[in-house]
């Protein structure tokens, strides 16, 4: 891991929210414990029915916190929220691929140092649409101000099962936060059919694809997208490009 230089008493609580990943949050404990931007881990374990909270606790200095029923994770994220004791918030999903020590500090930097105020991954495996604007807007991996989201967590537990990164964006939109996309070209995210097979996995995307449809309508989506990148500090023509593959006709007339 190359060195970090930052400067700075603020201290980041990392939060892995996960449901049934056993064969898969090792990797991301083993990255994520004893990185040096990183004061506590906590991993919420959504009312798993495998070994996720065993394979937790090989790692004793996380704090684990276990539902005993599959919530949902606008839930889990709640509660990872409340319990948090630090000025910034980390979030990363449990079944990413390929991370490292280095894509840690590139997500963290940018807030702690006082770059901006949000930083999102946007991932190799992120979907065509999402690299072309080069914004993914629903990506699991954030770095965002814990204030930002603690008078929120009732309206957060009301959410949908998944849903809450676009319930996040609004509230980064309502107060014009500074945000960095961290491009994390090595890192990818195991999909549901990966994990479940083709039909269930399917369903369940289905099911996920929904849950965002009830928090905002498609075109606020597409609307909240450029706004987004309108707030990207490192966007380098990153709107004008969005606009394009969001609306064809952009441009031309």
């Amino acid at each position: 891991m190359r060195p970090v230089n930052v400067r700075t008493q603020i201290r980041i609580s990392c939060i892995i929210c996960a449901f049934n990943e056993a064969p898969r949050i090792a990797a991301v404990l083993r990255v994520a414990v004893g990185h040096p931007l990183l004061h506590e881990v906590i991993v919420v374990n959504d009312g798993s029915t495998d070994d996720t909270a065993a394979v937790a606790r090989q790692f004793p200095t996380i704090k684990l916190i276990s539902s005993s029923t599959n919530r949902g994770k606008s839930a889990a994220m709640a509660t990872g929220i409340e319990a948090a004791e630090d000025d910034l918030l980390m979030f990363l999903d449990a079944d990413l691929m390929g991370l490292s020590a280095d894509d840690i500090s590139a997500l963290a930097v940018p807030v702690v140092s006082g770059e901006v105020e949000v930083s999102i991954s946007l991932r190799r495996n992120s979907l065509s649409i999402f690299r072309a604007i080069g914004l993914d807007f629903v990506s699991g991996e954030r770095v965002i101000r814990k204030e930002l989201l603690g008078g929120l967590l009732e309206d957060i537990r009301r959410l949908p099962r998944f849903g809450v990164e676009v319930f996040m964006n609004r509230h980064i939109i309502q107060r014009r936060l500074a945000v960095a996309v961290i491009r994390w070209p090595a890192v990818s995210q195991s999909r549901k059919t990966e994990k479940l097979g083709l039909l269930r996995g399917s369903l369940a995307e289905w099911r996920m694809v929904c849950d965002l449809l009830t928090v905002v309508h498609p075109s606020v989506l597409v609307l909240q997208s450029c706004q987004l990148i309108s707030l990207q500090v490192n966007r380098r023509g990153a709107l004008k490009t969005a606009l394009a593959v969001l609306n064809p006709g952009f441009g031309t007339r």
